[in-house]
């Protein structure tokens, strides 16, 4: 792949890093040769720092890592898009994509019509915890270096429930600041934190399905 691109005269080449579930854009930022090679080897997205000069491993400090499921490149060669699975927010912000801005200011969010699609099943809330809870599974039994989910594991249960805790009240903040993209966002993350959890105590969320089934 390496050799059907083009490079600038710096030998680097602009990357775009998308969301591989809901194609939601990310954030932009530049590879070298080495960074491809390195994200190509670990699975997981490595950049080059202009302001730096240096290698970046994405998620590295703050454990918002990017485990890529793709890589692409457009019809010129001279630019690269990454299809990957973002851990917590992309943005050093704090937001999810770095393109949470509009033109016209404010945050740019889901139209009306976006947002009736996944109310109509756009998205299974069933399979997506699913999905979660099978990769989480995944990582437990074969351990990744710089995994974020493996951090919380070898932390152990009381770090898990304290991120479980801190995830509830950004969620809290979103719902009170009446913030629908971000509270979205936030409650991903708790559940994802959940799934974490459950793992950790040996249940599933069948079992919390079945739960809720028998209240009824």
């Amino acid at each position: 792949m390496i050799e059907n691109l083009k490079f600038d005269a710096n030998g680097l080449i602009p990357a775009i890093a998308q969301n591989f579930r809901n194609k939601e854009v990310l954030m932009l930022a530049y590879m070298n040769r080495e960074a491809i090679e390195k994200t190509l080897e670990t699975g997981q997205a490595h950049y080059f720092s202009r302001s730096r000069q240096e290698l970046w491993h994405k998620g590295a400090t703050s454990g918002h890592l990017q485990h890529v499921k793709s890589i692409r490149y457009d019809c010129d060669g001279d630019t690269i898009l990454l299809l990957v699975d973002q851990v917590g927010a992309a943005c050093h912000t704090g937001n999810r994509s770095c393109f949470f801005r509009s033109a016209n200011g404010g945050k740019a969010g889901q139209s009306e019509a976006e947002a009736q699609h996944t109310h109509n099943g756009g998205a299974d809330i069933g399979e997506a915890l699913s999905h979660e809870y099978n990769v989480i599974i995944d990582r437990r039994d074969t351990p990744k270096e710089g995994s974020y989910t493996n951090y919380l594991f070898e932390k152990g249960l009381d770090k898990v429930l304290k991120k479980v805790g801190e995830e509830t009240t950004e969620a809290v903040i979103a719902a009170k600041n009446a913030d629908k993209e971000d509270l979205a966002m936030e409650t991903a993350d708790l559940l994802y934190h959940l799934s974490v959890m459950l793992v950790q105590c040996g249940l599933s969320w069948a079992e919390v399905a079945q739960a809720l089934k028998d209240r009824q």
